[in-house]
């Protein structure tokens, strides 16, 4: 059977008494689980949706998020999963561009939700602790085709709205089976993490992976460095995923902890962004355990290469390509370039794409003969690791989220003070990039960035929201009229917001 709810729910078959999901609030057994989804499923079945309709689910990282997330792929439906902080035109866009039947909404951020719902007529369910639907359960998960879409993760590049990315029911089982060698997990080990289970990254890779081998899966929500360290000792975890300004995080905050408290920790994954070889380094004198990198796009379901436990760690690298897997780094003509020249990056393998959700000129351009173009900039070494060295596209990482600023730049555009803006990512040491916009306005206009920053609030979710802000006469063009981000200073940028907060 294609469905990875089913895989879930054979654990539940064979051990329903163990521990799938623990939290603060208490502890969820694979039975339970199976229990609590199967009636999502009948409850979504109950009320006429048909395999393959959109189903837009918006929740924090909490034991009901797999619970609700299972049911719905148990019904067969396409599951679209939303950032909790999506305002209700951001919602509204994905609900108009992919034609979703129903939204499911925890209760805690309901309201851009319920606005956007309405304004379209649609049905909203309210989600509350426990995840309780009275309805009658769902014995078997529907069987997909491979190739049926099963969720569809909204992104998008520098340029246009958001593009919903389709991946399959094969792509989410695939994506499971690559990184089961590479982790080497089993049923014993405790896996936490407090990454955002909206995201490619702690759904696809880490909450799927988990939980169909049949280990445990401790989430937090929100992230805070002391309440992680607290779940790592609470839960004697043996693994944890996160993002660069997480391990960071904890770092500072580990103070008061001894070895004994890291006892049982043998494996730490680190993704969305570039760890810097100092945070892996200070991390694994600390806690004893190595960070292990890789990378992946929404577009390879979050899986494309992984420093391998099994294999040789190489630091500042995001490390081979997973099993089943294959990188190439092509110069501009196409042609795969020598080991260590730079180049951009091109994956292919078993858990690439569908495609773009209604996009196929859009789809064409970024999957070409089976082969993924990532927009991204790297080089191979010999033993086929690859790093990272910059990316071809504007995409802007702030503390693991993506900001695309053409997105951000186009809400600017309609403020009535503002000529020409550029949204460009600054480094920040604690968030890894900060959101910096650079702004030109109407002549006699006395409008600031901490007002700028108020109105864009009500439009953008909050880790969109530029915090660094530039005024300046014009932005610098090249001969066609478009704007030159290349030559914008970056300390510049700096030094200017330092001046407008002193």
């Amino acid at each position: 059977m294609v469905n990875v709810a089913a895989n879930v729910w054979t654990n539940a078959a064979n051990d329903p008494d163990r521990v799938a999901l623990r939290s603060s609030r208490g502890d969820l057994t694979y039975g339970q689980l199976r229990s609590a989804s199967s009636r999502v499923a009948g409850a979504v079945k109950a009320a006429g949706l048909q395999p393959l309709d959109r189903v837009v689910f918006i929740a924090p990282s909490i034991i009901e998020f797999p619970v609700v997330y299972y049911g719905l792929h148990a019904a067969g439906v396409s599951v679209i999963t939303m950032n909790t902080m999506a305002t209700a035109p951001e919602i509204g866009y994905v609900l108009d561009d992919s034609e979703a039947v129903l939204v499911l909404v925890w209760h805690e951020c309901a309201d851009a939700a319920r606005a956007a719902a309405a304004d379209r007529g649609l049905d909203l369910w309210i989600v509350d602790e426990g995840a309780s639907f009275d309805a009658e359960p769902v014995e078997v998960a529907h069987d997909h085709a491979p190739d049926d879409t099963a969720i569809i993760l909204y992104t998008s590049g520098t340029t246009g709205r958001p593009k919903g990315v389709e991946l399959t029911a094969s792509n989410l089982l695939d994506t499971t089976s690559s990184f089961l060698p590479v982790l080497a997990l089993s049923e014993d080990d405790r896996f936490g993490t407090a990454l955002p289970l909206f995201h490619v990254y702690g759904q696809a890779v880490v909450m799927n992976t988990v939980l169909v081998t049949g280990s445990s899966l401790s989430v937090l929500s929100p992230f805070e460095p002391t309440a992680m360290l607290e779940m790592l000792r609470r839960d004697r975890l043996t693994a944890m995923a996160g993002v660069p300004t997480m391990w960071n995080a904890m770092l500072h905050a580990a103070a008061d902890y001894g070895p004994s408290d890291f006892e049982h920790l043998r494996l730490a994954t680190s993704g969305g962004a570039s760890l810097p070889v100092e945070v892996m380094r200070a991390f694994n004198e600390r806690f004893d355990c190595a960070i292990l990198e890789g990378y992946g796009l929404t577009e390879s379901t979050g899986a494309a290469t992984f420093n391998d436990i099994n294999r040789v760690q190489k630091a500042g690298t995001v490390g081979p390509a997973l099993p089943r897997s294959q990188i190439e780094v092509r110069d501009a003509e196409g042609t795969p370039v020598a080991a260590g020249t730079v180049g951009e990056v091109f994956i292919k393998g078993p858990t690439i794409m569908k495609g773009y959700r209604n996009r196929p000129e859009a789809t064409a351009e970024d999957l070409q003969d089976g082969w993924l173009k990532t927009g991204d900039l790297g080089t191979l070494d010999e033993d086929g690791y690859l790093s990272i060295v910059d990316r071809a596209k504007d995409l802007i990482i702030r503390g693991g989220y993506n900001v695309y600023p053409r997105e951000v730049e186009e809400i600017l555009y309609e403020h009535p003070d503002i000529v020409e803006v550029a949204v460009v990512g600054v480094p920040d040491d604690h968030f890894g990039e900060e959101v910096a916009a650079v702004i030109a306005l109407r002549p006699g206009s006395t409008a600031t960035g901490q007002e700028i920053r108020a109105w864009a609030k009500v439009q953008l979710s909050a880790y969109k929201v530029p915090r660094l802000f530039q005024f300046v006469e014009s932005l610098p063009k090249g001969a066609t009229g478009k704007i030159l981000k290349r030559e914008i200073d970056r300390d510049a940028i700096r030094v200017a917001a330092a001046g407008a907060t002193a």
